[in-house]
């Protein structure tokens, strides 16, 4: 007979790629992984990993388990959602993640309000850029993600998510108090060529959405400065470093020496919540779905 949670070993493995990236996602000791490993190798009556390197790989039998240890274990999680959904208890341990501006304008309250109404749920969050907590929900690592694109270069979903909107996001530029536009009610991209930006991280989604805007209106981005979080961004624009985007949500306050104002044409970022369709009648999925739905109502509200 296999063991689930040995299975459920080898799928981290074969998802991670490595020992210790499975040992991560499984918040357990690399050693532990070894061990897991090789009883069910010994369950199984043949080799599955082979040394690569420094590293593991899968042999031919561990890839073949490996895709039906996925299987297995998703049909393990929809047992467990249908089970919960006829007792209709929130409770157990849920992990989120969201990216840094949401976990800033979101998650206090909306944790605050399920850890209030519902006692016996465990919650775990973490800041995660986008694409990390898709891939982190995808993996089984997340229960739910908080992630977004923009009006005009959509986020791709891999298939086996569901995913609800949460708020429409308002973004303006962010310029220091002396920049030549700061007295201006709104203002255009194309007005900024010759400005440095301070932008996110080379690579990440935003960043690429910034790049790919400024040179769509036919300007190339100088960029002088990099920062993931919005307030890091807009303290070099404090100081006289450049210009940013400064979306609404987890801003404020804005610090002195800054101004904002709105684009011509106006950009939003769409914020939206996924989670795994095989998990969609857990009752702690939809309580966790609708306090981040009540609280982005409340900021939308707000703004």
């Amino acid at each position: 007979m296999l063991n689930l949670e040995r299975l459920r070993t080898l799928d981290a493995l074969a998802r991670h790629g490595s020992v210790s990236g499975a040992a991560a996602g499984l918040h357990i000791t690399t050693s532990a992984v070894s061990q897991q490993l090789a009883k069910l190798e010994r369950e199984a009556g043949q080799r599955l990993l082979a040394k690569n390197g420094r590293g593991v790989r899968l042999t031919d039998a561990g890839r073949l388990l490996a895709e039906h240890a996925a299987r297995i274990l998703s049909q393990v999680e929809l047992a467990q959602a249908d089970l919960e959904a006829q007792r209709g208890q929130v409770a157990g341990e849920l992990r989120l993640a969201a990216f840094p501006t949401a976990a800033r304008g979101l998650f206090p309250a909306a944790l605050a309000a399920l850890r209030a109404e519902h006692a016996a749920l465990r919650i775990r969050s973490s800041e995660l850029e986008p694409e990390r907590a898709i891939n982190g929900v995808v993996r089984g690592d997340l229960d739910l993600a908080v992630v977004l694109d923009w009006y005009n270069k959509p986020m791709p979903l891999p298939d086996g998510l569901v995913k609800a909107p949460l708020l429409d996001d308002p973004a303006d530029v962010a310029m220091p108090v002396g920049h030549r536009l700061a007295d201006r009610d709104e203002v255009d991209l194309a007005e900024f060529a010759e400005d440095e930006w301070i932008t996110w991280g080379e690579g990440e989604f935003c960043h690429e959405w910034l790049m790919f805007t400024l040179r769509s209106k036919g300007v190339e981005p100088i960029v002088g400065h990099r920062a993931a979080e919005t307030h890091t961004q807009l303290g070099l624009v404090a100081a006289g470093l450049g210009v940013c985007i400064a979306p609404l949500l987890g801003r404020h306050p804005v610090p002195a020496g800054v101004v904002t104002a709105p684009l011509k044409q106006r950009v939003r970022r769409h914020v939206y919540v996924v989670w795994r369709a095989d998990a969609d009648r857990r009752p702690s999925i939809r309580a966790a779905v609708d306090a981040l739905r009540a609280t982005a109502r409340q900021v939308g509200e707000a703004g």
